[in-house]
């Protein structure tokens, strides 16, 4: 008997949908054919396991209330996270990046970089295909890269040529030259960057010197933090190619 009567109860619903759309012209509420179907899909399923979790908990209604319960509020947590998903990424990376060193918690073309614990600004840039962990150096007229890292960064070994003469902290010194084809810092981008490239054993670590810095639209120290702004030319010229 019970049976019979969910049957019906079943084939009344499903009766009264499709009067529902018979009345407006087989347009349900505005919706075209594929979100009504869509839609009645969503129904028959809900209607399905509502059933089968009244048979399942028969007896039991406090208990599958309470289930019911939890799973609306995991729903609701999962469609407020969707909702603010762009807010919750940019909250994230900002805790990235205090956490972990030298990386960029990125706003558009806006790149945010905390002060480590020695004192400096550790940057994690992306120079051509490798990552490569740089220091901001505005003292430095120009990029400076490991050889390690130059390599590292797909420059031929036998195409370094140390013959420019450069003034460091330890004296004069040779470096040689070369133009990264590439460099990134978060969300900035700058192509065909001079950079010059230190002799083994003399640089501990790369430096992001000038030769990138002067490119952008602004850059300044708040704090514990330095702002870095891309420039909207060059990221467009970027996207177009």
């Amino acid at each position: 008997m019970r049976g019979s009567l969910k049957t019906l109860g079943l084939l009344a619903l499903g009766g009264a949908l499709m009067i529902v759309v018979v009345r407006n012209g087989g347009a349900m509420a505005g919706l075209d054919d594929h979100q009504q179907l869509s839609l009645l899909y969503r129904i028959g399923l809900l209607i399905l396991v509502g059933s089968a979790l009244a048979r399942m908990f028969r007896g039991r209604f406090g208990e599958a209330v309470r289930i019911a319960f939890m799973w609306i509020v995991i729903g609701l947590v999962l469609a407020v996270g969707y909702t603010y998903r762009f807010e919750l990424k940019d909250v994230a990376n900002r805790i990235l990046a205090e956490l972990v060193p030298g990386r960029a918690a990125a706003r558009g073309r806006t790149v945010e970089l905390a002060r480590t614990g020695s004192g400096d600004f550790q940057v994690a840039a992306q120079v051509n295909n490798a990552r490569v962990p740089m220091v901001l150096d505005t003292g430095a007229s120009t990029v400076m890269l490991t050889r390690d890292a130059a390599i590292a960064a797909g420059l031929p070994a036998e195409m370094i040529k140390y013959n420019v003469n450069i003034e460091t902290a330890n004296g004069r010194t040779y470096a040689a030259a070369a133009i990264i084809d590439r460099i990134a810092v978060g969300n900035i981008v700058e192509r065909a960057v001079p950079a010059l490239i230190a002799q083994p054993g003399t640089l501990k670590t790369s430096l992001l010197g000038m030769s990138f810095l002067s490119r952008l639209q602004g850059w300044e120290v708040r704090g514990d933090k330095v702002v870095m702004r891309g420039s909207e030319d060059r990221r467009r010229m970027t996207e177009d190619r």
